[in-house]
């Protein structure tokens, strides 16, 4: 069922079993895993069925770090969430990932890659993905086409690491009939949670406080609450409720909010393929997404060059991703920039504040590089292609002064905005330095290809050209000890009873990788995990009694 929250009385409360803040990935996926088992949801969204620039507006805050933008061009807030404007990519966590490594500090999750397998696996129904298995020898050899070809490399130093693409599935619309007709889930649209009160001892939460953009407020009470608005608005919302705990909920050790990651990216250098391999569509990101070449079993694939793990051991590195980058004609001009946005906002993947006149007019000033980019698209022939550059995305590394505060400022419901202060620390230069380096000479070894990359970091400071890649994490990180971390394994606040955290937000390393299929993966562990607790309660109870050591026999 779906409720508008504007049309709701004043001073009302909704009461349920489980409630769910925030209709994002996580969100949805939890809701319907926990309405097929037949435990009453209520799931709270800020936006509506599209965007809406009022809504927007609300992920306005200030940056104070590395320049970066992170508000409402680069996020979607409407049913769905970032699936919104997700370009579909998928592959797990490494082994290594969850590993700590001695040269990667505060690393190591207390979760292990075989932990999230099952759920992994279930991801792949969830988000329309193919076969589960993301081996390359597999892809390859399944795809037979003589245009795609992985790299003979030489030595083990390098190796290529598939991803699979989701259509992308736009979890708003992919699951809004299931959401509407279920009779387990409440769906308050327009419905933004302010406040999440608890009792004096801040150990249980009594209900979450929801207010609307015109005026209209209530709330909804519930034995167990979730919390899944994304890496940057957990940490806002959880520090903004500050009537219990003056620090904010969850923060008596100061982490809600450290922590926060992005995978920063950058193009460099250029590349000039090699004979056998001029035209080879397998790494080069211009012709993978949803690509009629790079494509088997019903799905699109997408190949990036990696490092070894035993390389970034020796080395001492983070992990990252390279890829081959066309340079379309047109690309880099005002024209094909203002072609994204108009692009992005037709699709319902940018927000409503963008200006579609604005580039309209962009566009048709300089018609040449708009059609000449457009034909480069759909028709990627030489003639089109000026050239190719690699692009490279690094691990973050979790570092506890990159971080999300509130701001003086406050937004129309009254609620402190946010102040990010994104930090990267000197071992992510060395890892963009270095894996180019190594890929380089790989790639020159093979007979691939021919690479010229200037020194990225002359100066020692971070390039205009770096950006982020709009994945936001760790700013509620998981780890065993609450000295450590905001959730335990099991995404509980650490002493809180029913206050769970569900996302990106979670994570306590980024990897090298991309984090809807670990996050939606997590989503279906904390379900499975809640409906126990739910459907089973004594069953709990013996459980954390037996992990706790107590042992209850007669005599």
């Amino acid at each position: 069922m779906f409720i508008d929250a504007r049309e709701v009385g004043n001073a009302q409360t909704f009461h349920t079993t489980v409630c769910i803040v925030g209709g994002g990935v996580a969100g949805i996926t939890l809701a319907l895993s926990l309405a097929k088992q037949q435990i009453d949801v209520c799931l709270i969204e800020s936006g509506g069925l599209s965007s809406e620039a009022a809504t927007d507006d609300l992920y306005k805050g200030e940056n104070v770090g590395i320049p970066y933008d992170f508000d409402c061009n680069y996020r979607s807030r409407y049913l769905g969430g970032s699936s919104n404007c997700w370009g579909g990519w998928n592959r797990p966590l490494e082994t290594e990932d969850f590993i700590e490594r001695n040269w990667v500090p505060h690393s190591g999750w207390p979760l292990s890659r075989a932990d999230l397998k099952p759920f992994y696996d279930r991801t792949h129904s969830l988000l329309a993905l193919g076969p589960t298995t993301f081996e390359s020898e597999f892809w390859e050899s399944s795809i037979n086409n003589p245009r795609v070809r992985r790299v003979p490399f030489k030595t083990s130093r390098v190796q290529d690491s598939f991803a699979q693409f989701s259509p992308p599935a736009r979890m708003g619309k992919m699951y809004r009939t299931e959401l509407e007709s279920s009779r387990f889930i409440r769906v308050f649209l327009h419905a933004n949670a302010t406040n999440i009160a608890t009792d004096s001892k801040a150990q249980n939460v009594t209900q979450v406080e929801i207010r609307t953009l015109n005026g209209c407020s209530f709330s909804v009470s519930a034995k167990y609450f979730v919390l899944a608005t994304g890496g940057i608005e957990n940490a806002r919302l959880m520090l903004s409720s500050n009537q219990t705990q003056k620090e904010g909920l969850g923060n008596g050790n100061d982490l809600v909010g450290r922590y926060f990651m992005d995978h920063p990216r950058m193009q460099a250098g250029m590349v000039k393929l090699r004979k056998p391999f001029r035209g080879n569509k397998l790494y080069d990101i211009k012709h993978q997404d949803k690509s009629r070449y790079v494509y088997a079993h019903g799905t699109s694939v997408a190949a990036q060059f990696v490092l070894s793990p035993e390389v970034m051991e020796r080395e001492q590195l983070l992990h990252s991703r390279v890829w081959f980058r066309s340079i379309f004609a047109g690309e880099g001009t005002n024209s094909v920039a203002a072609l994204h946005r108009y692009t992005q906002t037709i699709l319902h993947k940018g927000n409503a504040n963008l200006q579609r006149r604005r580039d309209l007019m962009l566009m048709l000033r300089d018609p040449a590089s708009t059609i000449g980019y457009v034909m480069a698209r759909a028709f990627p022939v030489p003639p089109l292609v000026r050239g190719i550059s690699l692009e490279i995305m690094v691990e973050p590394d979790p570092n506890p002064n990159s971080r999300v505060t509130l701001s003086d400022s406050r937004d129309p419901l009254g609620m402190r905005r946010v102040r990010v202060d994104w930090q990267l620390g000197s071992l992510v230069q060395k890892t963009f330095s270095r894996t180019l380096e190594i890929l380089k000479e790989e790639l020159q070894n093979a007979g691939a290809a021919d690479i010229d990359v200037p020194p990225l970091f002359p100066d020692q400071q971070w390039p205009a050209r770096l950006e982020g890649t709009w994945h936001h994490m760790g700013t509620t990180r998981m780890h065993d000890s609450a000295r450590e971390g905001v959730v335990d394994r099991n995404c509980l606040v650490h002493g809180m009873n029913n206050l769970f955290l569900a996302g990106s937000s979670v994570f306590p390393t980024g990897g090298g990788n991309f984090p809807t299929m670990t996050l939606a993966a997590l989503a279906l562990r904390l379900a499975d995990h809640m409906a126990a607790k739910i459907l089973n309660p004594q069953q709990e109870i013996v459980s954390n009694e037996q992990e706790a050591g107590i042992d209850r026999r007669c005599g």
